[in-house]
């Protein structure tokens, strides 16, 4: 029996297509049905042993703890909220970006010594454990599903807890990096189950995408500088 691999839906799978792609593990025209806009749910590498599906980012995690995938593909951040109990096995070098606490500099002081301040969030688990558990400071957290910018903005939060890549939106709405929490970038995880049971064809897959990893690294080091 072959391996099933959950899949982030959107940036995520297309990169991480990419990467299966150039280790031989999908072909290039199995590549061109497997788009977010495909209406097949499930696609198979017989040659390969490989089933692979798209879900939504807080999903994939879920499928695979439970079992239904044996695999799966997704981003630190989504890890780190869900909590599941899985083996993180490789980072994949795609999707960095940085968890922040941003707001405005003048919150600088009272972040770094106050208790009590509101936090807005997409990421609850993260943000309270960063401040409970790292830095011994009691915050009220404010769960956000748009927009986390504009809570500063408008007076609902103190600080901001989310992911940022290039700094953009938050310089364009005058607010800044006040604390850096941790960097984030795709990984690959897989069912604690699926670990011991098929565990050949585990390292199998880990094999041939750490061996591509590697020699892009060996590559990208030795070029130009």
């Amino acid at each position: 029996m072959g391996l099933t691999v959950a899949l982030t839906k959107g940036r995520l799978a297309d990169k991480a297509i990419d990467l299966f792609v150039r280790a031989g593990v999908i072909c290039p025209a199995m590549k061109e049905t497997m788009g977010e806009a495909a209406r097949r749910l499930i696609f198979s590498n017989e040659d390969a042993g490989l089933s692979f599906f798209m879900a939504k980012a807080p999903d994939v995690p879920t499928y695979v703890d439970y079992g239904a995938a044996d695999v799966g593909i997704a981003g630190k951040d989504t890890l780190l909220e869900g909590g599941r109990h899985l083996y993180e096995v490789l980072d994949l070098k795609f999707g960095v970006c940085k968890m922040v606490v941003a707001g405005y500099e003048k919150t600088r002081d009272r972040l770094r010594y106050g208790n009590n301040l509101r936090v807005a969030t997409k990421y609850p688990h993260i943000a309270l454990d960063y401040f409970s558990r790292r830095k011994q400071q009691t915050v009220e957290i404010v769960k956000l599903n748009g927009s986390v910018e504009l809570a500063p903005i408008i007076g609902l939060a103190d600080v901001i807890v989310d992911i940022v890549e290039s700094g953009v939106t938050l310089a364009e709405n005058g607010l800044s990096v006040l604390e850096e929490i941790t960097s984030l970038s795709a990984r690959m995880v897989v069912n604690r189950a699926s670990m011991k049971m098929r565990r050949s064809h585990v390292a199998e897959l880990i094999k041939k995408l750490k061996h591509v990893l590697t020699l892009e690294d060996t590559l990208w080091n030795a070029g130009p500088k």
